[in-house]
């Protein structure tokens, strides 16, 4: 029966880590890290509705009468 060669297993092995190393650097660059977040003005909150400008008429609940 044949023994199993193992010369080259050291050379197999490290060469898959090395590129498994390189494979998940390059997915770890793709990735952006945290940034601070920016300023929001109060100008870009706003949204144009129709009745800001409008006084609007609040009603009671019906089973409230005052």
């Amino acid at each position: 029966m044949p023994q199993l060669d193992t010369s080259t297993w050291f050379i197999v092995i490290l060469s898959m880590l090395l590129s498994l190393f390189t494979l998940m650097q390059m997915k770890f660059l793709k990735h952006s890290s945290f940034s601070l977040p920016q300023p929001i003005t109060e100008s870009k909150l706003k949204h144009p509705t129709p009745w800001e400008m409008k006084w609007t008429k609040t009603y009671l609940p019906h089973s409230l009468h005052l």
